[in-house]
């Protein structure tokens, strides 16, 4: 394990890291914790009770926070040109089918997120291999494949996030930035935790949230009581 920094260590005896805390308790320690050099991120990591290796396990969806998540995307758009001008006037970057296709596939990655309607699917499909690798790959159960690209793409620029489980049946998002106020990162944080317990898979077995924990980038994990600070399953 890498050494810790002073600051770090000094934060760690602020925090009973063997604690849940309720939720408005976790986010006055983060924010309490030091800022460092830059605008720390503060993510909502979720360990929850679901089995990977069965598709109708995995959690996989899109949402848009209360309050965004401090950080704008750069998104691109897959689309006919009857909807080009309008996606170019949500944001996107680029907008465009076949030729924007090609312009990916030859190298430009210069994007965090990209959306399609579905007849441009024909040509994104092609680029699985590209695309898949850095989970810029547009789906329909993440709502980047929409007819409604415009609005879309309006919504991934000003932060909507995208979120899936890992290997192991982790979700982690972003809820926000140090510099939000706590009432904010708070609404934030129990929005997603809301959404991801809505979210539980009819055949998943047993206690489906199993921990919840809040950090900053630099800063050690807080664990969270969502029973006292968000519902819960049933």
């Amino acid at each position: 394990m890498a050494k810790r920094g002073k600051r770090y260590r000094d934060d760690m005896t602020k925090v009973d890291i063997q604690r849940s805390y309720p939720l408005e308790e976790a986010v006055a320690l983060v924010k309490g914790f030091s800022k460092g050099k830059f605008d720390q991120t503060v993510d909502v990591v979720m360990f929850l009770g679901v089995d990977p290796k069965h598709a109708d396990q995995n959690i996989r969806g899109s949402i848009s926070l209360p309050h965004g998540t401090g950080k704008t995307k750069r998104v691109i758009a897959f689309c006919g040109p009857d909807k080009v001008e309008g996606a170019t006037a949500a944001g996107a970057v680029a907008a465009g089918g076949e030729e924007l296709a090609k312009k990916v596939e030859e190298g430009f990655m210069d994007f965090d997120v990209a959306v399609a309607e579905p007849a441009a699917m024909k040509y994104v499909g092609k680029l699985g291999k590209v695309l898949g690798p850095r989970g810029l790959m547009p789906s329909p159960k993440a709502g980047t494949v929409t007819p409604d690209v415009a609005k879309a793409v309006r919504d991934y620029a000003a932060g909507k996030i995208e979120y899936r489980n890992d290997k192991f049946g982790n979700v982690q998002a972003p809820v926000g930035k140090m510099s939000f106020s706590a009432d904010q990162l708070l609404e934030n944080a129990r929005y997603f935790i809301d959404e991801i317990v809505r979210r539980k898979p009819s055949s998943a077995k047993g206690q489906f949230v199993k921990r919840v924990c809040l950090s900053g980038t630099m800063t050690p994990g807080v664990r969270v009581d969502i029973a006292s600070g968000a519902p819960v399953e049933a």
